[in-house]
């Protein structure tokens, strides 16, 4: 099973992007609109978020794919084309495949959004910046980025 963060900012957000009026869900399709509850799949995160995807797909399906951050390296759905594919199934397909997979894709997604340079050059505000969002220092991603670099270098 993928690992995936279903993030209900960005179904919202791109709900509204693709059209999708998400008031007339809220009672058919509870799931989506709750919190994950794992307790209800076994004490299973993953299986509960899978669940809220699911039913999110039955919604819009482009859309509950946008609204998902997915595998090892949890990018957003809504960056399919930087990560290489040519359609969001291919990417869905692709990080369900393997982890090897995920890596291609990862790779992929760095190099076509511009932050191979900065990872290069060990510039780990420029890439968390990028990678992460404007609120990535507050979250100290760059910090652990250059630990993390660190550590594995030795």
């Amino acid at each position: 099973m993928t690992i995936i963060n279903f993030d209900m900012s960005m179904f919202r957000k791109f709900a509204g992007k693709n059209g999708i009026n998400l008031s007339k869900y809220y009672k058919s399709h509870a799931i989506v609109f709750s919190r994950p509850n794992a307790s209800r799949y076994g004490g299973s995160t993953q299986a509960a978020q899978h669940a809220r995807l699911k039913a999110a797909r039955t919604i819009h399906h482009e859309t509950a794919i946008q609204g998902c951050f997915w595998g090892m390296f949890q990018i957003g759905g809504f960056n399919w084309r930087r990560c290489g594919c040519g359609s969001i199934d291919e990417f869905v397909e692709k990080m369900s495949r393997s982890e090897r997979s995920q890596l291609e894709l990862f790779a992929d997604f760095v190099t076509n959004s511009g932050m191979l340079p900065h990872l290069q050059k060990k510039n780990w505000s420029a890439f968390a910046r990028m990678y992460n969002g404007t609120s990535y220092a507050s979250r100290g991603y760059h910090t652990r980025l250059a630990a993390s670099y660190a550590r594995h270098k030795r």
